[in-house]
């Protein structure tokens, strides 16, 4: 059966260009006694964005795991995948992260949540779960107002599943269930009865991303209370292991935590957590690698340049429509972004402080991050020069690629 390491890593490559400088980052952190299983991936809609292919995906990550002669586990993630859109991936792909927000909400039929609320009757009243100093109180009115939210997003990962596991077979691939891309957290209540319903709809989840308090913001940092944080992500650790016990899930079954790249304010509180507790985690990190793209294509000057100073005019004419598909986990102030010709008048580097996500740096500004983020459409619309100024300066962005995904990332999240 396939298993994830303790710690995993999903990268984004949206132009398959990048893998071999991600899986550098995997091999630097072997070279410090780490062990982190690389994941590749890419959603529907970004394929559907740029025109490319699962197989593109894979057959990127398969040159480079070729290449560096790596020989241990990766994995190719099918990302946001829900039954409406997981056969362009079942060829491909060997991780599937079931995304069940657009079902969250919606009633399942009365038979099944009287199914469910039966076999969940053990668990009305107190229930004290192992490492948390306070119990919690669950009420039928509870947990029938959380099945009317969330049990029919737990079947239709159970009938995702079912589906990949026909294609597949059982024990082949890793499952994710993500729910994090929706307006409300999820409290460890919820969590705990989200697990119960997967337990119950037969839904081996090796990872589950749920919501958490506060901001997750695309490639930009973490924006709410630390201290609460802190909290709930122990809390949840605990009640995974205490469902894990419960409900037969996979003893495997981490955290996983999405839009997670440049959190850096979080890190500290995920490592530290993760040593207290001996758990694991599984990161992604998303468009991240497609920011450092166009760092690279901004310090590399000239034609390059020129590419990244027309994108970015694009994508100001663009703001709401480029958005609209990520206005969960986006904010931008329009009143601080630069004009385009302002940034006429910028040096590549001057781009490049202002885009990379280095807080400190006096240029750095999250609002043009989040907006080049979200703007990788327009790059995809002149694919053929983009993929062109890549190849050419290949060296410089490889490098930008590689210093982030490790420096930043990491090494502060698994490298001591």
């Amino acid at each position: 059966m396939k298993k994830l390491s303790k710690y995993s890593f999903g990268m984004g490559d949206r132009f398959a260009h990048q893998a071999e400088w991600q899986l550098k980052t995997i091999l630097e952190a072997e070279k410090k006694g780490v062990e982190i299983t690389p994941v590749w991936n890419k959603s529907n809609r970004e394929h559907t964005t740029i025109g490319s292919e699962p197989k593109d995906t894979l057959a990127a990550a398969e040159k480079s795991i070729k290449e560096a002669g790596y020989d241990k586990q990766w994995f190719i993630d099918a990302d946001h995948v829900n039954l409406d859109t997981v056969d362009r991936f079942l060829s491909s792909s060997n991780f599937f992260t079931i995304d069940v927000a657009s079902y969250i909400g919606k009633k399942s039929e009365a038979k099944e949540e009287e199914d469910f609320i039966g076999e969940m009757r053990p668990f009305i009243g107190n229930i004290v779960v192992p490492g948390l100093k306070t119990a919690y109180n669950i009420t039928e009115e509870m947990l029938r107002n959380i099945a009317d939210q969330y049990l029919y997003a737990a079947q239709m990962a159970g009938e995702t599943y079912k589906r990949i596991e026909a294609e597949k077979g059982k024990g082949n691939f890793i499952t994710e269930v993500s729910m994090d891309e929706v307006p409300n957290p999820q409290t460890p209540v919820e969590l705990f009865l989200i697990l119960a319903m997967l337990g119950h709809y037969n839904v081996p989840a090796q990872t589950i991303a749920p919501k958490f308090t506060g901001r997750f913001n695309k490639g930009v940092d973490y924006v709410g209370d630390i201290n609460a944080f802190n909290t709930e992500y122990e809390a949840n650790l605990m009640i995974i292991d205490f469902a894990i016990q419960q409900f037969g899930l996979p003893e495997e079954l981490k955290l996983s935590i999405h839009s997670g790249s440049d959190k850096f304010s979080i890190y500290p509180i995920i490592k530290q957590l993760s040593e207290k507790h001996n758990k694991g985690f599984h990161l992604k990190t998303a468009g991240t690698t497609w920011l450092e793209e166009v760092i690279g294509l901004s310090l590399a000057g000239g034609e390059a340049f020129d590419f990244v100073k027309d994108l970015y005019a694009r994508a100001l004419t663009n703001v709401e429509k480029l958005c609209a598909p990520y206005a969960d986990v986006i904010d931008i102030d329009e009143s601080k972004l630069p004009s385009a010709s302002e940034v006429n008048g910028w040096s590549g580097e001057d781009f490049a402080n202002a885009l990379r996500h280095i807080p400190g740096n006096p240029r750095y500004n999250s609002n043009l991050r989040q907006l080049v983020h979200v703007g990788y459409k327009l790059a995809a619309e002149k694919i053929e020069t983009y993929n062109t100024l890549l190849e050419k300066n290949a060296d410089i962005v490889g490098k930008c690629v590689f210093e982030n995904l490790y420096e930043r990332h990491a090494k502060r999240l698994f490298v001591d």
